[in-house]
Parts: C-alpha cells; structure tokens; sequence
C-alpha cells in the first residue's frame, strides 16, 4: 500500500469547513434559546463522513467546489433532522455524550425542529440547481423514512430474517450514504456508470457503518459510546449481533427466553441486560457481525477499480479504514 502524505480529514479540511459553515447558517434558528440547543446538536457532529463522501465523489470528476459544498451542507443537514426525529421517537436522552433537544424541549417542539431542519436541507439540494441532484435527495428522505417505519415496526422480533435486518438499515443509515456518493458523482459530470458505481460505494460503505455501529453498542461501554451500552437492547431493537447470537442458541434455554424477555421488554432491569450483553459478547456473535461488515467493505474497495485520479482513490479507501477501525 502507498504512503498517503495526509488523511483525507486534513486534505479536506477548508472544504468541510465551508460545509459547516453553511449548515450553521441553514440551521439557525430566529429565537435565542432554540437556536442555541440547535447548534449544539449541528457543531456535535462526528466526522462528517457523508458530506466528505459527496465531495470525494466530485473531486473524482469535475470538482465544482460551490455546488459540491452546497449540496455536501444539505447531506449533513438532512443527517442531522433524521437524528433529531430518531431521539424524538426514541425517547433519546443523550447522543455523543450530548444532551439531545429531546431532553430539553417537548416533543412537539422537537418535531418541528425537526421538520424544519429537513426544510432547510431540500433547500440547499434545490440550490444546487440540479433536478437529478433533488430527485436523489427526495428518494434519499423517503428511504430514511422507510427505514424508520421498519425499525418501529418490524425491529422487535427476535426471530426476524436478516433480509428484514439488511433492508431496515439501508433505509436508516445505508440510503443516505448511497445517495451522498451518487450525488456527488452527479455534481462532477461522471458517466452513468460511473455515477452507478458511486453510489453502490455509498451503499456498501453505509451498510458496513451500520453493522459496525450494532458491533460498538454492545461491544463498548458507555463512557467510549457517549450513550447507554447495548442501548438498541434495551430498547427491544434487534440487531445482526442479537440475530447471529441467537441463531447459535437452542429453542426454549434459559438465554433465549432472557434475550425475549429484554426485547420485549418484559425485562428491564440493569442486572438482566447486563447478563444478556454480556453473553452475547462471549458468543462470538460480535466477530462473525465483523465480518459481515468487512465484505461489505471489500465489495465497496472493487468499485473504486473506476477512479482514475489514484489520490482520490486513496482517499476513499481511507473512510472504508476509518468505518471499519472506528471504536465509537
């Protein structure tokens, strides 16, 4: 493997400055208090994979900084109303070691915050003066919509296929890193092919991130979470861990009606969760999820066979490293 002189984080740094700086001025609020609880949750985000994505897409090609940042803004912004309605619906108190507008405001107030902050980011898709750019950016929110029905729905049942599994994430996470790249690779002029490559990267890379994310939450403790430890579990959400680990249980054992009990949420107690965490984590359960997660990665690091400019295609390599070394 070649020496990379700089992370893409430092390389890229000016332009996702620019993208924060336009969704600071897109979220802001005209009433003090809010506006300030809005921009903590918009300044709290991690390392603005999505949007890095959309500009890496671009710099692949023809590499139109104002409409790539542009539409990088409305990305994140779009990320950050899912995030809001998810701790709305989920009843989050904290996330990334913040408090969320949930624990703060009713939850009314939270919706439309919401609902605003999804304004604002078809705003910035519209201002990139692509049709094809807000057509992907509105099949993108309705995926995410999608994927938020099926984990309100379809999530609790701990004998569910992995298909359900596979298809709840795509909406929920692997969507709008599906549609970053696409619209990015839209943004440069690619070919059509190209463009379909790109966002099946996006597809790939999202999906990876989801499944490593389900790893973390019953993996790590809470102080490197920045939320509760096997928080998916107590909130009776079954993910591809739980799914793998109960595949290797038999019928009717004492794990497995513990683990039904939990889900169902029968079973609250701190002791109770911490002993199913626990034997999830000794089962291997954890490993094999890993290694879907890394196919997944694999599959997204042969689409980059495409990218000409070898710099680029460092760079995009090095966020399949990153989602896959990720500890929180």
């Amino acid at each position: 493997m070649s020496v990379r002189t700089s992370s893409v984080f430092e390389a890229m740094q000016d332009d996702l400055d620019l993208v924060r700086q336009r969704v600071a001025e897109a979220a802001h609020v005209d009433f003090p208090v809010v506006s300030r609880l809005v921009e903590d949750i918009v300044q709290a985000g991690g390392k603005k994979l999505r949007p890095l994505l959309l500009l890496l897409a671009g710099k692949a090609f023809d590499y139109d900084r104002p409409r790539l940042v542009t539409a990088a803004a409305g990305v994140e912004l779009l990320h950050t109303a899912s995030l809001v309605h998810d701790d709305s619906i989920d009843r989050a108190a904290i996330r990334r070691g913040q408090p969320t507008l949930n624990s703060q405001l009713s939850s009314g107030s939270v919706i439309l915050i919401g609902d605003f902050l999804f304004a604002q980011s078809a705003i910035l898709a519209a201002a990139t003066d692509s049709t094809r750019a807000v057509a992907i950016f509105a099949s993108t929110l309705g995926h995410i919509c999608d994927g938020q029905l099926r984990e309100m729905l379809t999530a609790h049942n701990v004998q569910q296929e992995r298909q359900d599994y596979f298809d709840r994430i795509f909406g929920k996470t692997a969507s709008l890193f599906a549609g970053a790249a696409e619209m990015g690779a839209v943004l440069g002029g690619a070919s059509e092919d190209e463009i379909q490559q790109f966002r099946g990267f996006g597809k790939d890379l999202g999906m990876a991130f989801q499944i490593v994310d389900d790893v973390l939450d019953l993996r790590e403790h809470t102080s490197d979470l920045g939320k509760p430890a096997g928080n998916d579990l107590r909130q009776g959400i079954v993910t591809l861990p739980i799914m793998i680990y109960v595949s290797g249980l038999e019928p009717r054992t004492r794990r497995l009606e513990s683990l039904e009990r939990v889900v169902a949420g029968e079973e609250t107690g701190a002791e109770a969760i911490d002993e199913v965490v626990s034997s999830i984590r000794g089962s291997g359960a954890l490993h094999e999820a890993g290694q879907v997660a890394e196919s997944y990665l694999e599959h997204a690091r042969g689409r980059l066979a495409i990218v000409q400019d070898r710099q680029v295609r460092e760079w995009l390599e090095e966020l399949l490293d990153v989602t896959i070394d990720r500890r929180a």
